[in-house]
Protein backbone atom coordinates (compact mmCIF):
# COMPACT_ATOMS: atom_id res chain seq x y z
CA UNK A 1 0.00 0.00 0.00
CA UNK A 2 2.78 2.44 0.81
CA UNK A 3 4.37 1.81 -2.56
CA UNK A 4 1.19 2.65 -4.44
CA UNK A 5 0.56 5.72 -2.32
CA UNK A 6 4.08 6.89 -3.03
CA UNK A 7 3.60 6.37 -6.76
CA UNK A 8 0.34 8.26 -6.65
CA UNK A 9 1.96 11.16 -4.80
CA UNK A 10 4.73 11.15 -7.36
CA UNK A 11 2.13 11.34 -10.08
CA UNK A 12 0.46 14.34 -8.40
CA UNK A 13 3.85 15.99 -7.86
CA UNK A 14 4.71 15.45 -11.54
CA UNK A 15 1.37 16.96 -12.48
CA UNK A 16 1.99 20.09 -10.36
CA UNK A 17 5.56 20.32 -11.66
CA UNK A 18 4.24 20.12 -15.21
CA UNK A 19 1.85 22.99 -14.50
CA UNK A 20 4.60 25.10 -12.90
CA UNK A 21 7.09 24.49 -15.71
CA UNK A 22 4.41 25.22 -18.29
CA UNK A 23 3.65 28.54 -16.60
CA UNK A 24 7.35 29.45 -16.47
CA UNK A 25 7.80 28.44 -20.10
CA UNK A 26 4.92 30.64 -21.23
CA UNK A 27 5.64 33.62 -18.97
CA UNK A 28 9.40 33.73 -19.61
CA UNK A 29 10.60 31.92 -22.69
CA UNK A 30 7.41 32.19 -24.71
CA UNK A 31 7.05 35.86 -23.70
CA UNK A 32 10.52 36.66 -25.04
CA UNK A 33 9.93 34.73 -28.23
CA UNK A 34 6.62 36.51 -28.86
CA UNK A 35 8.15 39.95 -28.18
CA UNK A 36 11.11 39.22 -30.44
CA UNK A 37 8.85 38.09 -33.24
CA UNK A 38 6.52 41.09 -32.83
CA UNK A 39 9.51 43.49 -32.78
CA UNK A 40 11.06 42.00 -35.89
CA UNK A 41 7.76 41.96 -37.76
CA UNK A 42 6.98 45.56 -36.78
CA UNK A 43 10.51 46.68 -37.63
CA UNK A 44 10.26 45.15 -41.08
CA UNK A 45 7.00 47.01 -41.67
CA UNK A 46 8.46 50.32 -40.51
CA UNK A 47 11.60 49.73 -42.56
CA UNK A 48 9.51 49.54 -45.72
CA UNK A 49 7.85 52.82 -44.76
CA UNK A 50 11.20 54.51 -44.03
CA UNK A 51 12.59 53.36 -47.37
CA UNK A 52 9.52 54.75 -49.12
CA UNK A 53 9.94 58.11 -47.35
CA UNK A 54 13.66 58.29 -48.10
CA UNK A 55 13.31 57.48 -51.79
CA UNK A 56 10.22 59.66 -52.33
CA UNK A 57 10.90 62.77 -50.27
CA UNK A 58 14.65 62.66 -49.63
CA UNK A 59 15.64 65.07 -52.39
CA UNK A 60 12.77 67.48 -51.55
CA UNK A 61 13.90 67.70 -47.93
CA UNK A 62 17.36 68.85 -48.93
CA UNK A 63 16.39 70.95 -52.02
CA UNK A 64 14.85 74.14 -50.59
CA UNK A 65 12.55 75.44 -47.86
CA UNK A 66 9.39 74.92 -49.92
CA UNK A 67 10.29 71.35 -50.71
CA UNK A 68 11.09 70.69 -47.08
CA UNK A 69 7.70 72.07 -46.04
CA UNK A 70 5.91 69.86 -48.54
CA UNK A 71 7.87 66.85 -47.33
CA UNK A 72 6.96 67.65 -43.71
CA UNK A 73 3.26 67.66 -44.54
CA UNK A 74 3.65 64.24 -46.13
CA UNK A 75 5.50 62.94 -43.06
CA UNK A 76 2.70 64.18 -40.80
CA UNK A 77 0.16 62.34 -42.96
CA UNK A 78 2.19 59.13 -42.92
CA UNK A 79 2.64 59.50 -39.14
CA UNK A 80 -1.13 59.62 -38.69
CA UNK A 81 -1.51 56.55 -40.90
CA UNK A 82 1.08 54.28 -39.29
CA UNK A 83 0.90 55.75 -35.74
CA UNK A 84 4.67 56.23 -35.57
CA UNK A 85 6.85 59.36 -35.26
CA UNK A 86 8.99 60.12 -38.30
CA UNK A 87 12.27 62.05 -38.04
CA UNK A 88 14.93 63.09 -40.52
CA UNK A 89 18.38 63.37 -38.87
CA UNK A 90 21.64 64.27 -40.54
CA UNK A 91 24.79 62.18 -40.02
CA UNK A 92 25.95 64.56 -37.22
CA UNK A 93 22.85 63.92 -35.11
CA UNK A 94 21.01 67.20 -35.89
CA UNK A 95 17.29 66.80 -36.41
CA UNK A 96 16.16 68.16 -39.79
CA UNK A 97 12.46 67.30 -39.66
CA UNK A 98 10.04 65.81 -37.14
CA UNK A 99 6.46 64.82 -37.87
CA UNK A 100 5.39 65.73 -34.33
CA UNK A 101 7.52 68.78 -33.33
CA UNK A 102 9.45 71.67 -34.87
CA UNK A 103 12.12 72.13 -32.25
CA UNK A 104 15.87 71.97 -32.94
CA UNK A 105 17.44 68.84 -31.50
CA UNK A 106 20.86 67.32 -31.54
CA UNK A 107 21.30 63.64 -30.63
CA UNK A 108 24.72 63.03 -29.20
CA UNK A 109 26.55 59.87 -30.23
CA UNK A 110 24.14 59.37 -33.11
CA UNK A 111 25.72 56.78 -35.38
CA UNK A 112 23.34 54.33 -37.13
CA UNK A 113 26.28 52.60 -38.78
CA UNK A 114 27.50 51.37 -35.39
CA UNK A 115 24.22 49.65 -34.57
CA UNK A 116 24.85 46.76 -36.93
CA UNK A 117 21.15 46.47 -37.80
CA UNK A 118 18.40 48.51 -39.37
CA UNK A 119 16.51 48.91 -36.08
CA UNK A 120 17.23 49.70 -32.45
CA UNK A 121 15.30 49.16 -29.21
CA UNK A 122 16.36 51.79 -26.63
CA UNK A 123 15.48 55.19 -25.13
CA UNK A 124 17.07 56.67 -28.28
CA UNK A 125 20.21 58.15 -26.83
CA UNK A 126 18.45 59.24 -23.62
CA UNK A 127 15.69 61.20 -25.41
CA UNK A 128 12.79 59.05 -24.14
CA UNK A 129 11.87 57.83 -20.67
CA UNK A 130 10.94 54.41 -22.03
CA UNK A 131 12.11 52.06 -24.73
CA UNK A 132 11.26 52.88 -28.34
CA UNK A 133 11.59 50.89 -31.52
CA UNK A 134 13.63 53.01 -33.95
CA UNK A 135 14.06 52.03 -37.61
CA UNK A 136 16.75 53.68 -39.82
CA UNK A 137 16.98 54.13 -43.57
CA UNK A 138 19.66 56.34 -45.21
CA UNK A 139 18.94 59.26 -47.59
CA UNK A 140 21.65 59.14 -50.22
CA UNK A 141 22.71 61.43 -53.05
CA UNK A 142 25.56 60.68 -55.44
CA UNK A 143 26.78 57.73 -53.29
CA UNK A 144 26.96 59.81 -50.10
CA UNK A 145 24.68 59.72 -47.05
CA UNK A 146 22.96 63.06 -46.53
CA UNK A 147 20.78 61.94 -43.62
CA UNK A 148 18.57 59.21 -42.16
CA UNK A 149 14.86 58.64 -42.02
CA UNK A 150 14.09 57.43 -38.50
CA UNK A 151 10.62 56.01 -37.73
CA UNK A 152 9.89 55.43 -34.04
CA UNK A 153 7.12 53.93 -31.97
CA UNK A 154 6.91 53.11 -28.23
CA UNK A 155 7.62 49.51 -27.22
CA UNK A 156 4.61 49.72 -24.91
CA UNK A 157 2.41 49.08 -27.95
CA UNK A 158 4.31 45.87 -28.67
CA UNK A 159 4.23 44.96 -24.98
CA UNK A 160 0.43 45.29 -25.07
CA UNK A 161 0.26 43.05 -28.15
CA UNK A 162 2.55 40.55 -26.47
CA UNK A 163 0.37 40.52 -23.34
CA UNK A 164 -2.75 39.86 -25.40
CA UNK A 165 -1.07 36.86 -27.00
CA UNK A 166 0.17 35.70 -23.61
CA UNK A 167 -3.36 35.88 -22.23
CA UNK A 168 -4.47 33.56 -25.02
CA UNK A 169 -1.59 31.22 -24.09
CA UNK A 170 -2.57 31.38 -20.42
CA UNK A 171 -6.16 30.50 -21.21
CA UNK A 172 -4.96 27.65 -23.42
CA UNK A 173 -2.69 26.41 -20.67
CA UNK A 174 -5.54 26.64 -18.14
CA UNK A 175 -7.74 24.61 -20.45
CA UNK A 176 -5.00 21.98 -20.83
CA UNK A 177 -4.48 22.02 -17.07
CA UNK A 178 -8.18 21.42 -16.41
CA UNK A 179 -8.25 18.71 -19.08
CA UNK A 180 -5.23 16.97 -17.55
CA UNK A 181 -6.83 17.34 -14.11
CA UNK A 182 -9.90 15.57 -15.46
CA UNK A 183 -7.64 12.84 -16.80
CA UNK A 184 -5.93 12.59 -13.40
CA UNK A 185 -9.27 12.28 -11.59
CA UNK A 186 -10.41 9.69 -14.13
CA UNK A 187 -7.14 7.83 -13.63
CA UNK A 188 -7.77 7.81 -9.88
CA UNK A 189 -11.15 6.15 -10.28
CA UNK A 190 -10.34 3.92 -13.24
CA UNK A 191 -6.78 2.82 -12.39
CA UNK A 192 -5.49 3.89 -8.98
CA UNK A 193 -8.46 2.94 -6.79
CA UNK A 194 -8.93 -0.49 -8.45
CA UNK A 195 -5.19 -1.17 -8.24
CA UNK A 196 -5.26 -0.22 -4.57
CA UNK A 197 -8.14 -2.67 -4.02
CA UNK A 198 -6.22 -5.37 -5.87
CA UNK A 199 -3.15 -4.67 -3.73
CA UNK A 200 -5.24 -4.91 -0.58
CA UNK A 201 -6.69 -8.18 -1.84
CA UNK A 202 -3.19 -9.52 -2.54
CA UNK A 203 -2.18 -8.65 1.04
CA UNK A 204 -5.28 -10.46 2.32
CA UNK A 205 -4.45 -13.52 0.22
CA UNK A 206 -0.88 -13.45 1.50
CA UNK A 207 -2.31 -13.70 5.04
CA UNK A 208 -4.46 -16.68 4.07
CA UNK A 209 -7.81 -14.91 3.61
CA UNK A 210 -8.57 -16.55 0.27
CA UNK A 211 -12.27 -15.64 0.33
CA UNK A 212 -11.53 -11.88 0.25
CA UNK A 213 -13.33 -10.13 -2.64
CA UNK A 214 -11.38 -7.27 -4.34
CA UNK A 215 -14.72 -5.65 -5.27
CA UNK A 216 -13.45 -4.50 -8.68
CA UNK A 217 -16.10 -4.62 -11.40
CA UNK A 218 -14.29 -2.95 -14.31
CA UNK A 219 -14.71 -4.51 -17.75
CA UNK A 220 -11.10 -4.01 -18.81
CA UNK A 221 -7.62 -5.41 -18.17
CA UNK A 222 -7.70 -4.27 -14.52
CA UNK A 223 -11.05 -5.98 -13.97
CA UNK A 224 -9.68 -9.10 -15.63
CA UNK A 225 -6.61 -8.92 -13.38
CA UNK A 226 -8.83 -8.66 -10.29
CA UNK A 227 -10.96 -11.61 -11.42
CA UNK A 228 -7.86 -13.65 -12.23
CA UNK A 229 -6.29 -12.84 -8.85
CA UNK A 230 -9.53 -13.75 -7.05
CA UNK A 231 -9.78 -16.98 -9.04
CA UNK A 232 -6.14 -17.77 -8.26
CA UNK A 233 -6.79 -17.20 -4.54
CA UNK A 234 -9.85 -19.46 -4.70
CA UNK A 235 -7.79 -22.16 -6.40
CA UNK A 236 -5.03 -21.80 -3.79
CA UNK A 237 -7.63 -22.03 -1.04
CA UNK A 238 -9.13 -25.11 -2.67
CA UNK A 239 -5.65 -26.55 -3.09
CA UNK A 240 -4.96 -26.04 0.60
CA UNK A 241 -8.26 -27.73 1.47
CA UNK A 242 -7.35 -30.60 -0.82
CA UNK A 243 -3.93 -30.78 0.77
CA UNK A 244 -5.50 -31.04 4.22
CA UNK A 245 -7.85 -33.74 2.94
CA UNK A 246 -4.91 -35.43 1.25
CA UNK A 247 -2.93 -35.53 4.49
CA UNK A 248 -5.97 -36.73 6.41
CA UNK A 249 -6.61 -39.50 3.87
CA UNK A 250 -2.96 -40.54 3.75
CA UNK A 251 -2.85 -40.63 7.54
CA UNK A 252 -6.04 -42.68 7.68
CA UNK A 253 -4.99 -45.12 4.95
CA UNK A 254 -1.57 -45.65 6.53
CA UNK A 255 -2.76 -45.74 10.12
CA UNK A 256 -5.42 -48.42 9.63
CA UNK A 257 -3.10 -51.18 8.31
CA UNK A 258 -0.31 -50.17 10.69
CA UNK A 259 -2.72 -50.41 13.62
CA UNK A 260 -3.84 -53.84 12.45
CA UNK A 261 -0.27 -55.04 11.97
CA UNK A 262 0.82 -53.74 15.37
CA UNK A 263 -2.26 -55.20 17.07
CA UNK A 264 -1.85 -58.69 15.59
CA UNK A 265 1.91 -58.80 16.27
CA UNK A 266 1.46 -57.71 19.90
CA UNK A 267 -1.29 -60.27 20.32
CA UNK A 268 1.00 -63.02 19.02
CA UNK A 269 3.89 -61.87 21.22
CA UNK A 270 1.89 -61.69 24.46
CA UNK A 271 0.11 -65.00 23.78
CA UNK A 272 -3.36 -63.60 23.16
CA UNK A 273 -3.27 -65.35 19.79
CA UNK A 274 -2.15 -69.00 20.31
CA UNK A 275 0.72 -70.39 18.20
CA UNK A 276 -1.59 -72.59 16.14
CA UNK A 277 -3.39 -69.41 14.90
CA UNK A 278 -0.20 -67.52 14.02
CA UNK A 279 -0.22 -68.60 10.39
CA UNK A 280 -3.73 -67.25 9.86
CA UNK A 281 -2.98 -63.86 11.37
CA UNK A 282 0.45 -63.63 9.76
CA UNK A 283 -1.42 -63.92 6.46
CA UNK A 284 -3.59 -60.97 7.57
CA UNK A 285 -0.43 -59.01 8.44
CA UNK A 286 1.01 -59.90 5.04
CA UNK A 287 -2.16 -58.64 3.33
CA UNK A 288 -1.91 -55.36 5.24
CA UNK A 289 1.75 -54.95 4.22
CA UNK A 290 0.72 -55.59 0.61
CA UNK A 291 -1.87 -52.83 1.00
CA UNK A 292 0.81 -50.45 2.35
CA UNK A 293 3.12 -51.39 -0.51
CA UNK A 294 0.36 -50.76 -3.03
CA UNK A 295 -0.42 -47.42 -1.40
CA UNK A 296 3.23 -46.36 -1.39
CA UNK A 297 3.74 -47.38 -5.02
CA UNK A 298 0.63 -45.45 -6.02
CA UNK A 299 1.90 -42.33 -4.27
CA UNK A 300 5.30 -42.66 -5.90
CA UNK A 301 3.72 -43.17 -9.31
CA UNK A 302 1.46 -40.13 -8.92
CA UNK A 303 4.35 -38.01 -7.71
CA UNK A 304 6.43 -39.12 -10.68
CA UNK A 305 3.57 -38.33 -13.06
CA UNK A 306 3.21 -34.78 -11.69
CA UNK A 307 6.90 -33.95 -11.41
CA UNK A 308 8.29 -35.43 -14.60
CA UNK A 309 5.19 -36.00 -16.65
CA UNK A 310 4.28 -39.32 -18.22
CA UNK A 311 6.69 -40.67 -20.80
CA UNK A 312 4.49 -42.39 -23.33
CA UNK A 313 5.53 -45.15 -25.71
CA UNK A 314 3.01 -44.59 -28.49
CA UNK A 315 2.04 -47.38 -30.83
CA UNK A 316 -0.93 -48.74 -32.74
CA UNK A 317 -2.69 -51.67 -31.06
CA UNK A 318 -6.06 -53.40 -30.92
CA UNK A 319 -8.02 -51.96 -27.98
CA UNK A 320 -10.62 -54.73 -28.27
CA UNK A 321 -7.92 -57.36 -27.75
CA UNK A 322 -6.57 -55.47 -24.72
CA UNK A 323 -10.04 -55.35 -23.17
CA UNK A 324 -10.55 -59.12 -23.69
CA UNK A 325 -7.17 -59.87 -22.06
CA UNK A 326 -7.90 -57.63 -19.05
CA UNK A 327 -11.31 -59.21 -18.52
CA UNK A 328 -9.73 -62.69 -18.45
CA UNK A 329 -7.49 -61.64 -15.54
CA UNK A 330 -10.60 -60.84 -13.46
CA UNK A 331 -12.31 -64.17 -14.21
CA UNK A 332 -11.75 -65.62 -10.72
CA UNK A 333 -12.96 -62.49 -8.94
CA UNK A 334 -16.05 -62.33 -11.16
CA UNK A 335 -16.90 -65.93 -10.38
CA UNK A 336 -16.66 -65.28 -6.62
CA UNK A 337 -19.27 -62.48 -6.88
CA UNK A 338 -21.20 -64.18 -9.69
CA UNK A 339 -20.65 -61.15 -11.92
CA UNK A 340 -20.66 -61.46 -15.69
CA UNK A 341 -18.85 -59.08 -18.05
CA UNK A 342 -20.65 -58.27 -21.30
CA UNK A 343 -18.43 -57.03 -24.12
CA UNK A 344 -20.02 -54.84 -26.78
CA UNK A 345 -17.03 -54.19 -29.02
CA UNK A 346 -17.00 -52.34 -32.32
CA UNK A 347 -15.81 -54.94 -34.84
CA UNK A 348 -13.41 -57.77 -34.31
CA UNK A 349 -10.45 -55.38 -34.24
CA UNK A 350 -10.31 -51.66 -33.36
CA UNK A 351 -6.89 -50.07 -33.53
CA UNK A 352 -5.96 -47.00 -31.50
CA UNK A 353 -2.76 -44.99 -31.14
CA UNK A 354 -1.66 -44.85 -27.50
CA UNK A 355 0.70 -46.27 -24.88
CA UNK A 356 -0.47 -49.87 -24.66
CA UNK A 357 0.91 -50.52 -21.16
CA UNK A 358 -0.64 -47.36 -19.70
CA UNK A 359 -4.02 -48.06 -21.33
CA UNK A 360 -3.96 -51.62 -19.93
CA UNK A 361 -3.52 -50.02 -16.50
CA UNK A 362 -6.49 -47.67 -17.14
CA UNK A 363 -8.81 -50.49 -18.25
CA UNK A 364 -7.71 -52.68 -15.32
CA UNK A 365 -8.40 -49.90 -12.80
CA UNK A 366 -11.88 -49.23 -14.22
CA UNK A 367 -12.82 -52.93 -14.39
CA UNK A 368 -11.48 -53.50 -10.86
CA UNK A 369 -13.60 -50.61 -9.54
CA UNK A 370 -16.67 -51.86 -11.42
CA UNK A 371 -16.33 -55.34 -9.89
CA UNK A 372 -15.57 -53.95 -6.44
CA UNK A 373 -18.71 -51.78 -6.27
CA UNK A 374 -21.12 -54.06 -8.17
CA UNK A 375 -23.70 -56.18 -6.44
CA UNK A 376 -23.54 -59.98 -6.63
CA UNK A 377 -25.28 -61.52 -9.63
CA UNK A 378 -24.93 -58.34 -11.68
CA UNK A 379 -23.61 -57.44 -15.13
CA UNK A 380 -20.73 -55.16 -16.15
CA UNK A 381 -20.84 -53.82 -19.69
CA UNK A 382 -17.71 -52.78 -21.57
CA UNK A 383 -18.31 -51.08 -24.90
CA UNK A 384 -16.15 -49.54 -27.63
CA UNK A 385 -17.47 -47.18 -30.31
CA UNK A 386 -15.99 -45.09 -33.11
CA UNK A 387 -16.76 -41.42 -33.74
CA UNK A 388 -14.73 -39.52 -36.32
CA UNK A 389 -11.07 -39.84 -35.34
CA UNK A 390 -11.74 -40.98 -31.75
CA UNK A 391 -12.54 -44.24 -30.03
CA UNK A 392 -14.81 -44.18 -26.97
CA UNK A 393 -14.35 -46.86 -24.30
CA UNK A 394 -17.13 -47.32 -21.73
CA UNK A 395 -17.08 -49.38 -18.53
CA UNK A 396 -20.56 -49.54 -16.98
CA UNK A 397 -21.62 -51.29 -13.78
CA UNK A 398 -24.93 -51.64 -11.94
CA UNK A 399 -23.54 -51.13 -8.46
CA UNK A 400 -23.96 -48.63 -5.65
CA UNK A 401 -23.41 -45.53 -7.81
CA UNK A 402 -21.84 -42.21 -6.89
CA UNK A 403 -23.71 -39.27 -5.29
CA UNK A 404 -24.10 -36.26 -7.62
CA UNK A 405 -22.05 -33.95 -5.39
CA UNK A 406 -19.18 -36.44 -5.30
CA UNK A 407 -18.86 -37.19 -9.01
CA UNK A 408 -16.52 -34.24 -9.69
CA UNK A 409 -14.24 -35.41 -6.85
CA UNK A 410 -13.83 -39.10 -7.67
CA UNK A 411 -10.65 -38.43 -9.67
CA UNK A 412 -8.97 -36.65 -6.72
CA UNK A 413 -6.29 -38.46 -4.79
CA UNK A 414 -7.48 -40.62 -1.88
CA UNK A 415 -11.07 -39.59 -2.44
CA UNK A 416 -13.64 -42.17 -1.40
CA UNK A 417 -17.35 -41.58 -1.18
CA UNK A 418 -19.11 -42.46 2.03
CA UNK A 419 -20.98 -45.19 0.14
CA UNK A 420 -17.75 -46.83 -1.04
CA UNK A 421 -15.85 -46.88 2.24
CA UNK A 422 -17.62 -49.99 3.52
CA UNK A 423 -16.90 -51.91 0.29
CA UNK A 424 -13.42 -50.57 -0.53
CA UNK A 425 -11.48 -52.00 2.37
CA UNK A 426 -8.31 -52.59 0.38
CA UNK A 427 -8.52 -49.63 -1.96
CA UNK A 428 -6.03 -46.75 -1.79
CA UNK A 429 -8.15 -44.05 -3.42
CA UNK A 430 -5.40 -43.51 -6.02
CA UNK A 431 -6.58 -45.68 -8.92
CA UNK A 432 -8.87 -43.13 -10.55
CA UNK A 433 -6.38 -40.31 -9.95
CA UNK A 434 -3.70 -42.29 -11.80
CA UNK A 435 -6.22 -43.16 -14.52
CA UNK A 436 -7.04 -39.51 -15.14
CA UNK A 437 -3.34 -38.56 -15.27
CA UNK A 438 -2.70 -41.24 -17.91
CA UNK A 439 -5.67 -40.23 -20.08
CA UNK A 440 -4.78 -36.52 -19.85
CA UNK A 441 -1.19 -37.34 -20.83
CA UNK A 442 -2.67 -38.72 -24.07
CA UNK A 443 -4.53 -35.37 -24.57
CA UNK A 444 -7.80 -37.25 -24.16
CA UNK A 445 -10.73 -37.05 -21.74
CA UNK A 446 -12.36 -39.25 -19.12
CA UNK A 447 -15.80 -38.66 -17.59
CA UNK A 448 -18.20 -40.39 -15.23
CA UNK A 449 -21.97 -40.73 -15.40
CA UNK A 450 -23.53 -42.16 -12.27
CA UNK A 451 -26.83 -42.48 -10.42
CA UNK A 452 -26.79 -43.35 -6.76
CA UNK A 453 -28.17 -46.86 -6.21
CA UNK A 454 -28.27 -47.58 -9.96
CA UNK A 455 -24.66 -47.73 -11.13
CA UNK A 456 -21.80 -45.85 -12.74
CA UNK A 457 -20.36 -45.51 -16.22
CA UNK A 458 -16.80 -44.33 -16.90
CA UNK A 459 -16.08 -43.23 -20.47
CA UNK A 460 -12.67 -42.30 -21.86
CA UNK A 461 -11.44 -41.47 -25.35
CA UNK A 462 -8.44 -42.55 -27.37
CA UNK A 463 -7.05 -41.43 -30.71
CA UNK A 464 -7.98 -43.76 -33.52
CA UNK A 465 -5.02 -45.28 -35.33
CA UNK A 466 -4.37 -43.84 -38.78
CA UNK A 467 -4.73 -46.36 -41.56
Amino acid sequence: MKLHRTLYLKLIFAYLLFFLLSFILISEINSRMILTDLTRTRAESLYKESRLVATTYGNEIYSNAAGREDALQQLVAIDAYISAEIRVIDPNGRQVLDSRSSGFLVFEDFDPGAIGSYYLVSNFYGFYDEDYLSVFYPITNKYSVRGYVVIQMPMSDLYASRDRLLHISYFTMLFIYLLSLTILVTFSFVVYIPVRKITKAAEAYAKGHYDYDPDVHAHDEIGYLAETLHYMASEIGRSEDNQKKFIANVSHDFRSPLTSIRGYLNAMLDGTIPPEMHEKYLQVVLNETDRLTKLTNGLLELNSLNDKGIVLSMSDFDINSVIRQICETFDVLCREKKISIELILSGEELFVNADMGKIQQVVANLVDNAIKFSHNNSIIKIETTEKSDKVFVSVKDSGIGIPADAQKLVFDRFYKTDLSRGKDKKGTGLGLAITREIIQAHDQNINVISTEGVGSEFIFTLAKAKE
